[in-house]
């Protein structure tokens, strides 16, 4: 069992599949979790991981077995609250910062091999990944300035995302989290009173630096591909495998490759992959209508900056290609690194 004071009183403690902060004296706490979440007033928060081999079905028709014999564990049989992950509870992250008059510590764990992206249409099979974050204030925060802080935590968690380039499983847009993640802000509710907790405040900025590196670390304990995804799979990420690549590129005359073929291309020419990683970053914005307007007509573009992609960049080439179903500036890009590596052959 490992244990942490982050305060007079209130102590972290991570024993088996549970993450736990306890306060002698009392919590009130704002929460989006499962058991007990909302607003109240409890002893401890719970971060819950699923064990290895646990049956699913279990896990869904009756959770709170799960929740009770963990929580059993550390002796706590009533006045808590509890999230449940499927990310290993060894792997969380603790972050602390501490201010003049008050402290913050984040405790999180994460998993987000089922990234979303809010807003966006999602037809749910099966769930991989939870991101939970536990924000610690030991202050006294008004109820208004917990929401406020569970709001900033949120922003955090979603800005590590972006800071990884992570992807919606759904759509490939940039996913803002996964859909079962869970966010609780604690505090013992004595000391100086804060008013503000937003991203601009004092309080918030603390609380948002410490979630987002509690998020980055955690996540990449958790899974550490994260840091170390090869171009091919950012592009995979965006819904461009390889096998499509090949195939609507295949459809140029003269360029006929398969997916294997396209991949020893590619992995030989490091210059065309960053081609690729930046005409992907473009579409992305074309995508959502946020190209800046100076630059233009953007299939122009997208022909003139796939010429960039090879040794002998040309504008003379205006073929638009309109057989090939890929976003504009990795179609061209991908055309022009393929033609010329066919053609040194």
């Amino acid at each position: 069992m490992e244990q942490f004071d982050l305060a007079a009183g209130t102590k972290l403690v991570v024993k088996e599949n549970v993450l736990a902060v306890i306060c002698d004296n009392g919590l009130k706490t704002e929460s989006s979790a499962f058991y007990h979440g909302g607003h109240n007033q409890l002893r401890a928060v719970l971060n819950v991981g699923v064990p290895e081999g646990y049956n699913d079905r279990s896990l869904h028709l009756d959770p709170l077995e799960l929740i009770t014999s963990s929580a059993a564990k550390l002796g706590l049989t009533k006045d808590y609250l509890a999230m449940v992950t499927a990310a290993k509870i060894q792997n969380y992250s603790l972050v602390t910062k501490k201010l003049e008059d008050f402290s913050v510590a984040v405790a999180a764990t994460a998993g987000c091999k089922h990234g979303e992206s809010s807003g966006e249409e999602m037809d749910v099979q099966e769930i991989h990944g939870t991101i939970n974050i536990i924000v610690f204030v030991d202050a006294d925060p008004s109820d208004s300035c917990m929401v406020a802080s569970l709001i900033t935590a949120t922003e955090a968690k979603s800005a590590a995302l972006l800071d990884f380039d992570v992807r919606s499983l759904y759509t490939g847009d940039s996913a803002t989290g996964s859909i079962t993640d869970s966010v609780t802000v604690a505090s013992p509710g004595r000391g100086k009173a804060i008013n503000y907790g937003g991203p601009a405040s004092k309080l918030g900025k603390a609380v948002g630096y410490c979630t987002r590196k509690a998020v980055t670390e955690a996540l990449v304990k958790q899974e550490p591909f994260w840091a170390y995804r090869t171009v091919l799979d950012r592009l995979r990420e965006r819904h461009l495998p390889l096998e499509k690549l090949a195939a609507e590129v295949s459809k140029v005359e003269g360029l006929a490759v398969d997916a294997a073929l396209l991949e020893s291309i590619l992995k030989n020419k490091p210059l065309a992959l960053v081609y690729l990683l930046a005409a992907a970053k473009m579409d992305d914005d074309i995508k959502k209508n946020l190209l800046p307007p100076d630059i233009g007509d953007a299939e122009e573009i997208a022909k003139w900056f796939g010429s960039f992609a090879t040794s002998k960049p040309s504008r003379s080439k205006t073929i638009s290609y309109d057989a090939v179903n890929l976003p504009p500036f990795v179609k061209h890009a991908l055309i022009r690194i393929v033609s010329e590596a066919l053609r040194k052959k």
